[in-house]
């Protein structure tokens, strides 16, 4: 799973088991540490919900709401095509949706099973668990950017992107204290994702790796 790679040694699943989350990071002081511990984006702190991937209107989708100490940028431009724009849009829904259910401490949050089925959703509720037993949320900004998505003809799609996590972080709840840690080259993550259109027209997460310190994605 991995989507905000593991911040929490509890959270280190292989990354072929990638999911689609939040980024975070985590210092010597947290619970434990390994290879993928990394943090949030540098986007000055706006948040600024990309206009190109507004997700489609619909009564059936879930309303996401986060703090206002989280704040995302997504650099993802309109294509021109249609179900390009949709598996944008929705996976930008994906992402937040899966940070919700950290802030919120639910590890069964019905937004992000809106967007995630089969391995994806099972992974998530995992990934999303390990930060309830924590007592752990996240903070800080996001910004996702290089986006390549493919659309297939069988209701099948495909998507890669990147991700700064330079200025994101834990957050323990119990105590307030935020844990912060340097920007490396393993701050910047690349994404595979494998999506399937369902039957209410949704771009649904089936399968996400990732892999830190991804040459593509670096500054």
């Amino acid at each position: 799973m991995n989507r905000r790679p593991t911040l929490l040694a509890a959270l280190a699943l292989t990354a072929t088991a990638a999911l689609t989350l939040s980024a975070c990071g985590s210092d010597d002081d947290s619970p434990a540490k390994d290879k993928d511990t990394i943090a949030g984006a540098d986007t000055g702190g706006k948040k600024s919900p990309s206009p190109a991937t507004s997700a489609p209107a619909s009564e059936d989708r879930p309303k996401i709401e986060l703090p206002s100490d989280l704040s995302y940028t997504f650099d993802w431009p309109k294509t021109g095509d249609k179900e390009k724009d949709a598996v944008l849009a929705d996976s930008e829904q994906s992402i937040k949706a899966v940070d919700q259910a950290i802030v919120k401490q639910d590890a069964l949050d019905k937004a992000y099973l809106y967007y995630y089925e089969g391995e994806a959703a099972a992974e998530t509720e995992k990934f999303v668990q390990d930060y309830v037993d924590h007592k752990a949320a996240i903070t800080g900004t996001y910004r996702f950017y290089a986006p390549e998505v493919n659309v297939g003809k069988d209701g099948t799609a495909s998507l890669s992107y990147c991700e700064d996590q330079g200025k994101a972080f834990v957050k323990y709840l119990e105590t307030n204290k935020i844990k912060k840690t340097e920007v490396t080259a393993k701050s910047y993550v690349i994404y595979h994702t494998s999506l399937k259109k369902n039957d209410k027209g949704v771009w649904t997460i089936q399968k996400i790796v990732s892999q830190s310190g991804s040459a593509k994605c670096q500054p």
